[in-house]
């Protein structure tokens, strides 16, 4: 089938769409709280929808004998099919994979060390992202004639897949080794939201001045990194983002594997962005249970109507908080189907475990971990000092308001 391609210029990158599409895939609609097999699929995408990575394999003829690195896990799937394994069948010589947190097979808990490794499957050397070091060097780029960046994303500031993309862009613009990013799509596109994160609380879980949800793919997240300036002295990285085909933002239902180990239904996908600054509380977002990012609680809680007991479960959360110590709490699971895709974060949960803690003093982490993950002070005050959600969301009205306009030029997909 001969498929119709277009290259636009923008902000140093080039965005290759398809505007034909492949056909043949199953179509699943719904959703459930069964966690998926590894390997098998969390949803099926629609039939007119493609992830990049299958435009790209148009041109793989193109990148035979060039050396290659991966940045990818174990999401990086066409048919079924890894995309370290459909390079190597079409001739190219993938030199380096690099990997982020939970691994280039995704098989390591929250958090977890990641080694460089050499991986068993195929010989390549794995050069870990989540380790020692979160960039990769002149070293490992040396000789490369490309980076290929394929990772599904979830659409929060938190979820550190974003972070190792600016330094993978980084190290590219420093090393001119040109990087291709395949583009796919975000479960949380439909919405903007949260608080703009303020310099002084940049982290790897929040490395750029956009809202905790910012509504972009990570391919027009990639174009916005290039474009904003917000490499390393300015740098401007050799990108191409590989578009998604038949996609627009009004779309959902289309993850094919558990983007993460605590990610296991879409559920957990849409309430993640709500539940996860629980991450700088004493409050557990369930993980070491079966409904990790559905269900949360904390021990000392004697209101909530839903209990639960954390246990270690390797690979997905080694140490949960609270493990092996009963929590109460609350149980999320049915309120996606009841209520429909959230269109905004829900403060409720974190103004009510507040409210229902036992001792007050002690609900943010001395850490300061809660402030890295709203980015801002302001989110944590406005808690304590018992402010409404409205009143919350009236401090982020205007900045979100400014992101938006910034934003518009980087969007590739329909905006209804």
């Amino acid at each position: 089938m001969k498929i119709a391609t277009f290259i636009l210029t923008l902000c140093h990158t080039c965005i290759i769409a398809c505007t034909q599409t492949p056909a043949g895939e199953v179509s699943i609609e719904g959703s459930d709280h069964k966690k998926p097999e590894p390997g098998k699929e969390l949803l099926a995408v629609r039939n007119e929808f493609r992830p990049g990575i299958y435009s790209f394999t148009e041109k793989l003829g193109d990148l035979k004998g060039k050396r290659i690195a991966v940045v990818a896990n174990h999401t990086s799937l066409i048919n079924g099919v890894h995309l370290v394994d459909t390079l190597l069948a079409a001739g190219a010589k993938v030199a380096l994979v690099f990997a982020p947190e939970h691994g280039f097979r995704g098989d390591k808990a929250d958090g977890a060390h990641v080694a460089n490794e050499v991986d068993s499957r195929t010989g390549i050397p794995v050069v870990s992202l989540y380790g020692k070091s979160k960039k990769p060097t002149a070293i490992h780029l040396k000789g490369l004639d490309l980076v290929v960046f394929d990772i599904q994303d979830v659409g929060a500031r938190f979820y550190t897949y974003i972070s190792t993309l600016h330094y993978v862009m980084e190290a590219c613009a420093e090393n001119g080794v040109a990087l291709t990013v395949l583009d796919r799509p975000n479960p949380n596109i439909h919405y903007m939201d949260g608080p703009i994160l303020e310099p002084k609380y940049k982290s790897f879980v929040g490395m750029h001045p956009v809202p905790a949800v910012y509504g972009m793919s990570i391919g027009e997240y990639a174009m916005m990194i290039n474009g904003e300036g917000w490499l390393e002295g300015g740098l401007k990285a050799n990108l191409e983002v590989v578009a998604c085909s038949g996609y627009d933002r009004n779309m959902k239902q289309f993850l094919t594997v558990n983007p993460s180990p605590n990610l296991q239904t879409m559920e957990s996908i849409y309430l993640y962005p709500s539940l996860c600054f629980f991450e700088g509380t004493v409050v557990s977002v369930g993980r070491g249970t079966e409904a990790p990012f559905t269900i949360f609680g904390e021990p000392t809680n004697t209101k909530g109507i839903f209990s639960f007991t954390p246990t270690a479960i390797p690979g997905v959360s080694d140490n949960p908080p609270h493990k092996n110590i009963a929590c109460r709490g609350y149980d999320l699971r049915g309120v996606i189907a009841k209520d429909g895709l959230p269109h905004q974060l829900n403060l409720s949960y974190l103004i009510r475990m507040y409210a229902e803690t036992d001792d007050s003093t002690k609900f943010f982490l001395k850490s300061g971990f809660f402030d890295l993950l709203a980015g801002t002070d302001q989110l944590r005050k406005d808690v304590m000092a018992g402010s409404t959600e409205t009143e919350i969301r009236k401090r982020w009205k205007e900045g979100l308001e400014l992101f938006a306009e910034r934003r518009a030029q980087y969007l590739i997909y329909k905006v209804e």
